[in-house]
């Protein structure tokens, strides 16, 4: 934390960095752009799917956290080509690493509203 930055005013900076992440995300990664394009489509779905709070609440989580995944791995990314274009295996592991963190979290979303969308139409 910077000094003199606590309380209201740490909260004022935190804030405006994430907002100023979310753009960068947003301008700079497709596969984010992508994301949230979907993420909008599927959460008015939600109300319709979702059959309690408890429903809505994992439909809706499972799309938040494949977006959060994608801006971790984003990050992650940014580091990596920061600290050079040359091939270095662990530059290339640390990328696949965080895509297949994504992949995971996609399944996750996937499956959590295959099951829930299922007991929703065939039960």
């Amino acid at each position: 934390m910077k000094p003199g930055h606590t309380g209201l005013t740490h909260l004022v900076h935190s804030t405006r960095y994430s907002w100023k992440g979310l753009k960068a995300a947003f301008r700079n990664e497709a596969a984010f752009r992508q994301e949230v394009g979907v993420t909008a489509v599927m959460l008015p779905l939600a109300w319709w799917i979702g059959e309690g709070p408890v429903s809505w609440l994992m439909l809706v989580s499972s799309l938040f956290f494949v977006l959060i995944v994608e801006l971790l791995n984003s990050a992650i990314e940014n580091v990596v080509d920061r600290i050079g274009s040359e091939h270095h295996e662990l530059s290339g592991r640390a990328k696949d690493i965080g895509s297949a963190a994504v992949m995971l979290s996609l399944i996750m979303a996937g499956v959590t509203w295959g099951l829930l969308g299922w007991e929703k139409f065939f039960s």
